[in-house]
Order: structure tokens, then sequence, then C-alpha cells
């Protein structure tokens, strides 16, 4: 890579110099780190900046600027325009990680079919907002930056490009093409009047008005094609949600589904109370209806990409499925040992550097030396135990068997009743101190499981969003050997399977050709915490599962029958409370 020059080191003392003024721009106590002004565009791209000459991310409230191709756009005398546009992202719009989230939520409900360019539609959206403001009320020339930016483009620049310019001439009261768009028709002339409009109505909830501006939109989106590499250099949100973690991506708001109309059917802007809505196809994944309906974990994990984080599906359904099981989490059950213990003094002993800085004693310090000398003069009080009055709440580790097999959906593309109620039974033990073993089953090879009990969160939701999808057999070796050489002093342990029918492969004979009767009953006496057997089967299972009577019976297993999947989430919100609370 070649040296800077003087003059790109110039560009960057003047641009670190008009930061201070882009901030006040918006506020004189506006606030925000400065930005990453990069001479060179590899240096840009190794922050993740490629196709734009400016970026932002939200999750550290980063603005990256690539001087390289600030200087071949020549928008170098345009430093405080272009760093308030970036400023205007993180304090106006979106402004934060979840709304951001949101408004893509919108604009992909909008665009039925087209939804892969939501994230274009979105960030041209938020930046005629921020360029509005900032033109009118605070005098910067933004109309400049698109002028010169439409001077350099190649090509022809595509219907989607011209109305767009042709938006920001009607806003700010320009002559036709004086931004350098092409010659509209005269409902495309419409369009970005309506366009206008929308801007100017929703400022102050542009929320709102996002689903109304994609809708608008979405006609052009057919041939984006031409003016793409116009377009692309404005994509200055294209990774802002890089590294962060995006809360209420999982319900649908039901505005999210209302507001995708046209402007020309919205009454606020056509002043008809009675004007008939034009008919807007639904986005995959989502649903219409009230408010508590959850979008499916693929279109949830397509949402997450378009707001800029790098997840795998599987990544993304651990979020889904996280997120998903938040609002049920309750207390797990706890049992009580027959007595706590209280710390009780019993002394001094030299404090350490390294140790916990809390542990120091400063008074019996200074007492012993009136130097301070950290490591030798140093006292720390050490404690013993003392019986107390109040008895000890144990919590009772998990053991928890969820059904993979055939039966069962994926959980990364669409919901999965088995693995929601694994999480929210799982988190719930972790949340009052417990462990937990997550075992995934299917065939008799097709095993997934933690590292025995663990407090690791996404280590469990890894294992309850994985999927087999083939035979079914009930992994008794790994029932077997859980607690095999478990002493009868360890922790209690609560086994809880969440299946089908296909639970009955439980009895069968194990590889070393013993009895899975025998193997469960062993497994369930030396757990000390009880069992229980979740299962989606029919009404009068009595009649026709004998094998399942007898565990229940004789084993002292506990059998809870669902009529359907969905009602698994009801039966993980009671669980705890109905067999383990505390009084």
């Amino acid at each position: 890579m070649s040296t800077p020059t003087k003059a790109h080191a110039g560009l960057a003392e003047a641009w670190t110099a008009a930061w201070p003024v882009a901030l006040e721009a918006w506020s004189r106590y506006t606030r925000l780190r400065p930005p990453n002004l990069c001479l060179r565009s590899t240096e840009a791209a190794a922050l993740g900046l490629t196709g734009s000459f400016a970026m932002i991310r939200l999750s550290d409230q980063n603005v990256v600027i690539d001087l390289e191709q600030v200087r071949a756009d020549g928008l170098e005398d345009l430093a405080v325009e272009v760093l308030a546009h970036e400023i205007g992202h993180h304090v106006f719009a979106p402004g934060t990680l979840d709304d951001h989230v949101r408004t893509l939520a919108r604009v992909r409900h909008a665009l039925p079919g087209l939804a892969v360019h939501a994230p274009l539609i979105a960030n041209l959206y938020t930046d005629l907002l921020i360029n509005d403001r900032l033109q009118r009320q605070s005098g910067l020339r933004m109309a400049e930056v698109y002028r010169r930016l439409a001077g350099r483009s190649k090509g022809p620049n595509g219907a989607l490009w011209s109305v767009y310019l042709r938006i920001y001439e009607v806003l700010w009261s320009l002559p036709r093409r004086s931004l350098g768009g092409d010659a509209l028709d005269d409902a495309q002339e419409g369009d970005a009047w309506l366009g206008a409009r929308v801007i100017r109505s929703y400022a102050r909830d542009w929320l709102r008005g996002a689903g109304r501006f994609a809708a608008l939109l979405y006609p052009y989106l057919a041939d984006v094609s031409q003016g793409g590499q116009a377009l692309s250099r404005l994509m200055d949100t294209r990774s802002a949600g890089e590294g962060g973690e995006p809360a209420g991506g999982v319900e649908i708001d039901p505005e999210e589904l209302e507001d995708a109309i046209h402007p020309a059917d919205d009454p606020a802007l056509n002043g008809k109370d009675d004007a008939a809505p034009r008919e807007t196809p639904p986005s995959p994944g989502t649903a219409s209806g009230a408010r508590g309906q959850a979008r499916d974990p693929f279109t949830f994990g397509e949402l997450l990409r378009a707001a800029g984080l790098k997840l795998t599906p599987r990544e993304a359904a651990i979020r889904y499925y996280a997120e998903r099981a938040r609002p049920h989490l309750v207390r797990f059950p706890v049992r009580r040992a027959p007595q706590a213990t209280e710390p009780l003094p019993e002394g001094l002993e030299p404090w350490a550097l390294g140790e916990p800085f809390e542990e120091l004693a400063w008074f019996e310090s200074l007492v012993s030396s009136p130097i301070v000398i950290p490591g030798l003069t140093t006292l720390k009080r050490v404690h013993g135990d003392s019986p107390g009055r109040m008895p000890e709440s144990l919590p009772v580790d998990l053991d928890l068997y969820v059904d993979s097999s055939g039966s069962m959906p994926d959980p990364a593309i669409s919901i999965s009743y088995p693995a929601l109620a694994g999480a929210i039974i799982a988190l719930s033990a972790l949340r009052v101190g417990a462990r937990v073993q997550c075992v995934l089953w299917s065939g008799r090879k097709d095993v997934l499981k933690t590292e025995g009990f663990v407090r690791d969160t996404r280590a469990i939701l890894a294992v309850l969003t994985g999927h087999f999808g083939g035979g079914t057999q009930f992994p008794l070796p790994t029932l077997r050997e859980t607690y095999v050489h478990r002493a009868p002093s360890a922790r209690p342990v609560h086994v809880l399977i969440i299946s089908d029918d296909g639970v009955t492969t439980l009895y069968d004979k194990d590889e070393r050709g013993r009895d899975g009767y025998d193997v469960a009953g062993e497994a369930l006496s030396r757990a000390g915490g009880g069992g229980t057997m979740v299962l989606n089967i029919s009404q009068g299972w009595e009649t026709y599962q004998p094998q399942i009577v007898r565990a229940r019976d004789e084993q002292g297993w506990a059998v809870h029958a669902v009529s359907s999947m969905e009602d698994l989430v009801a039966f993980a919100r009671a669980f705890s409370q109905a067999k383990y609370a505390a009084p």
C-alpha cells in the first residue's frame, strides 16, 4: 500500500476539524465518538465499509469515512454535510438498533416478493428525513452532495434514482432535474410529490411513514439494477447492526401491518376519510391480526441480516428462541435443605495482589501498619460458617431430552414448540442457579448434547435449535451414563422428556441388550428429583399406550399429554409453579 500523500493527510485534518461543527448541526450538547477517517479505501474495507464513502454502526456508535472515495466523488469540501448526515443516523433516524430493526420490518412488509431491497429503501427513507432537516433547519448544502454524486454516476440512472432525486427537489423547491435525475413522466412526478408529503407529514413520527414510503417505491424495484451504482454509494446503513443485540424483532407490531399502505390511500395525505386502501399482500413469515403474533425463525433471521448482523441461520435461531422465551420465564422449582449457614468472622490473613478488591479490610490494614504496601501489609477478613435460621434454597438441576425426529420441525426454519418449551424451562432453571443438561435426539446415533450439566445459555440454546429429522430412538446410552456413577449426595435432578408417541422407544433394549424400562427406572431413582414426560399424544392414550401407563404407575413418571404442540408453551410456563414452587 502506498504512503498517504500530504493532500490525504490535509484532508483528514480538515474533516477532523469539521466534526465539532457537524455535531452542533444537531445540538451543542450532541456527544458522539470521533469518526474513523480512513485515508485509503483498503483501510475502510478492513472496518467493514465497502461500496460507499461512509457508514455507521449503531452497536458502538461508530462512523467510518473513506476519504479516498470522498476524493473520487468530489466531496472534499462537504465535510460538515457528510458528517452531520452520519450523525443524524445516530441521533435521529433510525437512532437506535432496535428502531433500525423496526423500520426494516415495516419496510419488508410493504415489499412482498422484493423484501431483499428493504435495506436500500429504509436507507433512502432515513436519508431523506435527515437531509431535509439539515438543509432547511441547519442551512447545510445537502443538495450539493447529491448533485455531485449524480454528476459522477455512469450509465442510465434508472427510475428509482430519478424519482428519489426529484423528491429532494420538491422538498427544497428546486427546479426539475437540477440534481441530475432523468426526466419523469406524469405518474413518476406524482409519486415524487407524494414521497415529499410522506417525509414532511411523518417527520415527527417517522417510523409510521416507513411502510408508506416503501409502498410508494415498490413499483420501481422491479428494475432496481439501473442506477445501482449511484444507489449503492448511499448505503451507509448497510452494516448498521453488525455486532449488536437488537430486541423486539420476534413479535409483529400491529402498526407494521397497518402502515404498509400506499400514500395515495392514506387519509392523512389525501384528505379523504373513506379512501379504499389498495391491497398489499402479506410478507412471508407474517400474519395479520392482533398484537402478540410472532414471526417465524426464518423471517426473523432475514430481518436481522437485513439490519447488518452477520448471523448463520442457527445463530439467528438461538436469538429467536431466547427472545421468544423471555416473556414466559418463571422461577424454576427449588428444594429446601435442612439448614442454611451464615458467615462468621474468624480473623485476618494477608490480602495479596490479584485477589478481589472488595475483600480488602482497610481499617485493619491501617491499624496493622500506617504505611500501606499492597500485598505486604494489606489484610482481609476470614469467615467461617455458622448455622442459620432460614432454610437454604437448593435449585433442582434439569436433565432435558427433546425429540428431534422426523415428526418435529426444524427450529431454524419454522417455529418449533418443543424447542420453545425447552428454552422456557431451561432458561428458568438457569435464572435461579440450577444447571442444565440438554439432549437433542432422533435416531440411535443422532444425539446432540451439552457437555454435561452447564450454566451456559448459548450452549443450551445451540442444542435446542439443532435438528436431525430422522428416525426415532430414545438415547438410552446417554440417560444411562448420566446417572450410572452419580453419587447419592449429588444435587437432585429433574428428568424432563419432550416428545410424542415416539417416547415409547425409551423402553427398547439398549446397545448392551438391557431392557430400557430398567435403564429408565434406575436413572430416575438416581436423579432424585423426579421425572416428567410431556407428550403430544391424543386423548385416551391410556387405552393404547401400556408402556407409558406402566412407567407412570410403577416408576413414578408424571405424564402430561398435550393435544397440540402449541400447548407446550402453556405447559412450560406452568411447570415450575404447578409442581415445585416454594410455598
